[in-house]
């Protein structure tokens, strides 16, 4: 009597003990795609995201970052959330302009050039971004800004002669028609692949923002940066829509509120190292100048063909979220 006492109550603390270790392996696990560095703020920042969300989910969702285009490249991030290749990832919103106009706002060239102007931007083309996402099947999270977009060069370019020819690399289709208007010659090239771009002669300039050059420490093969303030592109965070569907209501509130977080410490950063990159640029021999009357008039011009282009192409969706801009 006592061994099958015995024996029902190690069956019993067996079965409690697989019970147990099935409740702490049902956390779902979701892999985060991200086309940057690790050491950059977007990653960073991502990386907390994760965090919060995790800690903070009871153990039912754990969210994995993958820096560095390890999980998918950058181009790659948008169709693979779309598909639930990946649940979650971080795109460059622009990148995406030739599927839909209202990707693409944000880099409409001297449209918000500075911080604040910005913000007033996202506010008022938000809802129309998120509209578009969902019927594209997609969540979105949050969307946190680069630092203003400036000119890099080998050489030094006071005037559009002096650019003519040069290999430009494109990261949107704003940038390559830009660099087709000023004589350029664009070739898209992702974040990864950049420091090898400009080391082996396929790049030679491009615009974008302190922050990339930083990163990719392109001080070894630029030498010349330009303070234009362009534009200031946005990243998103991004959800598959069956994925977040599947989520118990509880987790999705807690998704949410670390979103909140993380964009209004994203926004924060992206401002705090906007001039501190250039400050790094200096102290690594790259010389950084006002953009010249001459080439800033080049850019504007180009800017303002873009602008009417994307007026075009975007309608009356475009149309109403440029006025509600404006009215901020």
């Amino acid at each position: 009597m006592k061994n099958i006492r015995k024996s029902v109550l190690t069956l019993s603390t067996a079965m409690a003990m697989t019970l147990a270790a099935g409740v702490a392996s049902a956390a779902e696990k979701w892999d985060m795609a991200l086309a940057y560095a690790a050491s950059n703020y977007h990653s960073e920042i991502a990386a907390a995201f994760a965090k919060e969300v995790t800690d903070n989910s009871g153990g039912k969702l754990n969210i994995v970052t993958h820096p560095g285009g390890s999980l998918f490249g950058g181009s790659e991030i948008f169709s693979s959330v779309r598909r639930g290749l990946a649940p979650i990832g971080e795109r460059l919103i622009s990148a995406l302009a030739n599927d839909n106009p209202i990707y693409g706002i944000d880099s409409v060239p001297f449209l918000a050039t500075g911080f604040d102007d910005s913000w007033k931007l996202y506010q008022a083309s938000k809802p129309e971004l998120v509209k578009t996402l969902d019927e594209a099947g997609l969540v979105f999270l949050y969307s946190i800004p680069w630092p203003p977009q400036g000119f890099y060069s080998i050489r030094e370019a006071n005037t559009p002669e002096d650019i003519k020819g040069l290999k430009f690399r494109a990261y949107n289709a704003t940038t390559s028609k830009i660099a087709d208007m000023l004589g350029m010659v664009p070739t898209k090239i992702e974040t990864a692949e950049l420091s090898q771009a400009f080391a082996t002669g396929v790049a030679q300039s491009m615009i974008s923002s302190g922050s990339t050059g930083y990163d990719r420490k392109l001080w070894e093969h630029v030498s010349y940066f330009y303070d234009v303030r362009a534009w200031l592109p946005r990243n998103m965070v991004i959800v598959n829509k069956k994925a977040w569907n599947a989520l118990d209501e509880d987790v999705q509130k807690v998704i949410l509120t670390a979103s909140a977080t993380a964009e209004k410490k994203g926004w924060a950063k992206a401002a705090e190292l906007a001039d501190w990159y250039l400050e790094e640029f200096k102290k690594h021999g790259m010389k950084v100048n006002p953009i010249s009357p001459e080439m800033l008039a080049a850019f504007k011009a180009a800017g303002d063909k873009l602008s009417k282009e994307w007026l075009e192409e975007a309608g009356d969706k475009g149309a109403k979220v440029i006025e509600a801009y404006q009215k901020m």
